[in-house]
């Protein structure tokens, strides 16, 4: 088995990307996870740019790191002056990483026309830089920029480049595809040429690409097979642009689909998924869902054909076992559904024997699609619809009369806005009459319907709302659109989500809020009869 190294630089080159910024903690966090999972390399930033990346390397010093090596990143020495004199070279070596990636100029274009100095000055400010790592005990790599489109332009001066890192003591020369633009036919045929150049001094080849032709993914699998022992990329793709390559997808094709290499030490493909939404989470930023291996949708099967297969034999439409990356196999509903769905859906309830039920249950989701609703982000109303249409339903409360009022009024002369919701519930023989403040209408009808049942059910306090999302169904009705509204919610162990449609937005609003609380008190009241775990085992 050939190793691959597995070099992060979600911290440097992921936080590039438009929307993207972590905190000091963040990055700590974001390196822990990491090393857990068996990444070789991670890349925390340039010292020499803020103080919240000197502050990295100064705290990541005091963290158990296992498996990991921490990078420090910078550019080479500037032009009329050594290494030594240099505030860049300094703050690298004052970092006290162990590691330090120097990238310099590959593409004689950029040497001349960018950086502005001759073609021998870079090729001494290549060396000086990384001959002073290794002189102070660091390892060096080499991030040759630019590499691909600079070796097209001029191979011989690339060459050079490269040559020059490697004879001034550079453990690793990484090929940058910058722009992002090469083709995988293209990046395999120069990385063996840059094996091959560098032969004689005996230091591997590694990969950084970018994803602008949408290959960066395939470009460093092709780096890998002409060679290349090394990849450099982000976790979920991350970067400037239209990104890096996604380190999840290089790791689990590498791992699960080829033949003959080893990453992450052999360990951690089951915890992909896992770490992919804590970076997503961590950032910020929205999941993809599609993405490969670890969204959400990677594993999930909508039309009825195929969840009717899936059910016989998984592998007719999974290309992988979604455990193997610690992701799982989703069925949606919805207008494009068949009977297979509602079997997959309702295993639990044993119904799958009822033709005229699943047929009804079917009937019913074409129905309120055609209206606008839209099951799949909604598994709870989902679930509530079968139990009401199995008449097996017994709602909690019911809703006598709903208030909501807006009211804007002048305070110390400044316009101030308050909003106030007044329900009236029948919980049993009990008639419950409560008001509630909050930020809008809705929140406002979520404190007072909390405020109405949170006696009575305990366990509504340990409900939290997570997500909340408007969407116009027929734009085209203009102000009279029925709007779908979609509510996530969660407690200490589930999370699950509701819908309501209607052309009155807090009607809709509503609707899924009732939804919510209703799959709560009967999920709760299901595992109540089921006891505890350990009741469950003596009872067994």
């Amino acid at each position: 088995m050939k190793k691959i190294e597995i070099y992060d630089t979600t911290l440097r080159d992921g936080a590039q990307g438009e929307g993207v910024s972590f905190s000091l903690q963040d990055k700590l966090a974001i390196t822990e996870r990491l090393d857990e999972i068996g990444v070789d390399y991670i890349e925390g930033g340039y010292p020499a740019s803020n103080e919240k990346d000197s502050e990295y390397f100064r705290r990541v010093q005091e963290m158990d790191l296992k498996n990991i090596k921490v990078c420090a990143f910078g550019m080479t020495r500037r032009k009329g002056m050594t290494a030594d004199e240099d505030p860049g070279m300094n703050a690298l070596l004052d970092s006290g990483a162990p590691v330090v990636t120097i990238v310099g100029k590959t593409h004689d274009f950029h040497v001349t026309d960018v950086l502005r100095v001759s073609l021998e000055e870079n090729l001494a400010m290549i060396a000086d830089s990384i001959g002073i790592m290794v002189e102070k005990g660091r390892e060096a790599i080499y991030d040759a920029e630019h590499f691909f489109d600079g070796w097209k332009a001029n191979p011989d001066y690339a060459a050079q480049t490269i040559r020059t890192a490697a004879k001034a003591g550079a453990r690793m020369v990484v090929l940058c595809d910058t722009n992002g633009g090469s083709l995988p036919e293209e990046i395999a045929s120069l990385t063996r040429a840059a094996i091959e150049a560098l032969e004689p001094f005996g230091v591997p080849v590694g990969i950084h690409t970018h994803n602008d032709g949408d290959l960066a993914v395939a470009n460093a699998l092709s780096a890998v097979d002409a060679g290349a022992q090394q990849i450099q990329g982000t976790i979920n793709g991350f970067g400037e642009r239209c990104g890096n390559a996604d380190l999840i997808s290089c790791v689990a094709n590498l791992a699960l689909k080829k033949k003959g290499y080893e990453v992450l030490g052999g360990d951690g493909l089951n915890h992909l998924t896992e770490l992919s939404r804590f970076v997503y989470d961590t950032a910020n930023v929205n999941r993809r869902n599609n993405q490969a291996f670890v969204g959400q949708s990677a594993f999930a099967h909508k039309g009825g054909m195929h969840v009717h297969a899936v059910n016989r034999a998984s592998s007719s439409y999974e290309h992988i076992s979604p455990e193997l990356v610690g992701n799982e196999r989703r069925v949606l509903v919805s207008e494009l559904s068949g009977r297979s769905n509602i079997m997959a859906l309702t295993t639990k309830m044993n119904i799958e024997q009822d033709r005229k039920v699943m047929d009804e249950i079917l009937a019913r989701v074409v129905d309120l699609e055609n209206k606008g609703f839209q099951f799949e982000a909604a598994e709870a109303s989902f679930e509530l619809l079968v139990r009401k249409t199995l008449g097996t339903f017994t709602p909690h409360f019911k809703t006598m009369k709903y208030h909501v009022e807006v009211e804007d009024f002048v305070h110390q002369q400044d316009m101030e806005l308050t909003t106030e919701a007044t329900i009236k519930l029948q919980v049993g023989d009990q008639l419950r009459h409560e008001v509630g403040e909050g930020d809008g209408p809705i929140d406002a009808l979520s404190t007072a319907l909390r405020k109405a049942l949170d006696g009575v059910f305990p366990n509504l306090k340990r409900m939290k709302l997570v997500d909340y999302k408007v969407r116009v169904v027929n734009s085209e009705a203009g102000t009279a659109a029925r709007t779908r509204v979609q509510i996530e919610c969660s407690d200490e162990s589930d999370v699950w989500g509701t819908i309501g449609v209607s052309e009155n937005v807090i009607q809709a609003s509503w609707n899924a809020l009732v939804d919510a609380v209703e799959y709560k008190l009967h999920k709760d009241e299901a595992a109540s009869k089921q006891g505890t775990p350990d009741e469950v085992a003596a009872a067994n």
